[in-house]
């Protein structure tokens, strides 16, 4: 008779200002979602301990929810064979390290993320077998012994950590938009402005890790206007919503609208103000990604992000404008949507810890005893 086959499985992390959000991924052939996602507040100023503290608790949380516990999701046989992280903050990824961060993670920078990470993990993992050993012997034999904690034992060379925005963008480049594309540009505009590099289904990080950047490039459509980096003329500070939102005001726009979304449906409307605001933060974003087009040469660029989804208003100026500042050969580059959507820095942040030396030598060694 034959065994049932093991299959291997990652969980993927998104680390964000506000929440931290992790699901069981299926890491082969096509990256996808085994779990719903479970996510929990971030303690964002409560320090490093507590962040790293309530990471172990999500994790350790997907795991039993999801099955992992029992060896076992969605009807599977499966076996945990690393975790990915993706976390605001630029990040080394060799060193696991947050190299420097905003304050909207308060401490953030200087953090060994991944050592800090495989240490409470296992003392996690020891602290429940010791729990579980103590329940077990009280009661009949083999009640209970389906349970096991020891996968979550992941050391750092089974972890992988990188920037939030890079892990959306190997999303987007395994399982969404940029899926058929061997290179891929992604900007992703909500809040604020990122980007990332993907080549050949690897994330480019550059010499100082923040390649991609695109949010703090220097762009002629902001000049005077203040970034968050405390600098002026950056993209962001034209492009992202809450300089959107800014920008309308200080026009002289209509003080009822309170965020983004309300300049976006004035815009809709017609209102001349919402109209300008929007398509100069569409203008500018095209200048910019001409330019990174044009010195990168990349088959495809995927823009996602809350401004993504704000229809023609935005996306014609953004389309006309990139087309019109490109040279000849450039001018068939895809210009796209994201279409992974919240799910993409979670998948990507599995993708990438599945391409780890140590993950593909458990996964082989897996595929070894299934046969």
């Amino acid at each position: 008779m034959m065994k049932d086959q093991t299959q291997p499985v990652m969980i993927g992390v998104d680390i964000g200002g506000t929440k931290m959000a992790a699901a069981v991924v299926n890491p082969a052939p096509v990256p996808s979602l085994l779990s719903t996602p479970v996510s929990i507040p971030t303690p964002a100023h409560d320090g490093p301990q507590a962040m790293v503290s309530a990471l172990v608790d999500l994790i350790v949380k997907v795991y039993e929810t999801s099955g992992l516990v029992h060896g076992t999701c969605q009807g599977r046989c499966v076996t945990l064979v690393g975790c990915g992280v993706g976390t605001a903050g630029v990040v080394n990824v060799d060193d696991q390290m947050i190299v420097s961060a905003t304050d909207a993670i308060t401490g953030w920078a200087g953090t060994h993320l991944g050592k800090d990470l495989a240490h409470q993990l296992a003392r996690r993992v020891k602290a429940f077998q010791t729990r579980e050993r103590t329940h077990t012997a009280s009661i009949a034999p083999g009640v209970g012994q389906d349970i096991s904690y020891a996968p979550l034992a992941i050391g750092t060379e089974r972890i992988h950590i990188q920037n939030d925005v890079d892990a959306y963008a190997m999303g987007e480049a395994v399982a969404g938009a940029g899926r058929r594309y061997s290179s891929m540009i992604m900007a992703a505009v909500g809040t604020g402005v990122g980007g990332a590099v993907v080549l050949n289904s690897t994330v480019w990080r550059g010499a100082h890790h923040v390649a991609g950047e695109v949010g703090h490039m220097p762009v002629a459509l902001a000049m005077d206007e203040p970034c968050t980096c405390g600098r002026t003329g950056h993209l962001e500070a034209i492009c992202a919503g809450p300089s959107i939102h800014r920008r309308y005001l200080a026009l002289g726009g209509d003080h009822c609208a309170l965020h983004a979304r309300d300049v976006e449906k004035r815009a809709d409307d017609g209102d001349a103000i919402a109209l300008r605001v929007y398509e100069e933060s569409a203008r500018a974003l095209g200048k910019a990604l001409a330019g990174l087009a044009t010195v990168i040469d990349p088959e495809c660029i995927v823009v996602s992000g809350g401004l993504s989804r704000a229809g023609e208003l935005w996306w014609q100026p953004l389309r006309e404008t990139f087309r019109n500042e490109l040279i000849g050969p450039l001018r068939t580059i895809p210009l796209i949507p994201g279409e992974a959507g919240t799910s993409a820095p979670i998948i990507g942040a599995a993708a990438s810890c599945w391409q780890l030396p140590a993950v593909q030598r458990m996964n082989r060694a897996l595929n070894a005893s299934n046969h």
